[in-house]
């Protein structure tokens, strides 16, 4: 599975805590793209696609979220909840978010620009993308 838990230095005495973030020194890439999604609701999910080349590194601002990640043989979920440990997800992974909590906010940093046609939005094209036909029982 082309994941895994990134813990961040934490910086910071009894005025309050930092955690500094550099491309290609803390992170695995460098960022290109950073955006924020906040206001989702509890009953709502999100993402429900993969991307070819695309990096990521997803951080829980405040509050939490849920991920289910797949790699086309296996679902494993992972609960983002600190904001001292970021999320990566490499290429070829189908992501989904679920079970918000009220005022959760995520920062996400991205290696590539915006690009539409990066994004396999449906499970089977993603399934077909990466060469496999169904998950492993």
């Amino acid at each position: 599975m082309n994941y895994r838990m990134i813990d961040f230095p934490v910086h910071g005495d009894n005025r309050g805590k930092l955690v500094a973030l550099e491309g290609g020194v803390d992170l695995p890439f460098e960022i290109k793209r950073m955006y924020y999604m906040f206001d989702t609701l509890p009953n709502e999910s999100r993402g429900f696609h993969a991307h070819t080349k695309l990096e990521q590194v997803i951080i829980a601002m405040d509050g939490a979220c849920r991920f289910v990640l797949d790699d086309g043989e296996k679902r494993e979920t992972v609960l983002l909840n600190r904001p001292d440990v970021g999320l990566y997800i490499g290429p070829g992974m189908w992501r989904e978010m679920h079970d918000f909590s009220y005022g959760c906010k995520l920062v996400v940093l991205a290696s590539e620009h915006y690009d539409e046609k990066e994004y396999i939005r449906n499970y089977d094209e993603f399934l077909k993308a990466i060469g496999k036909d169904g998950r492993s029982e």
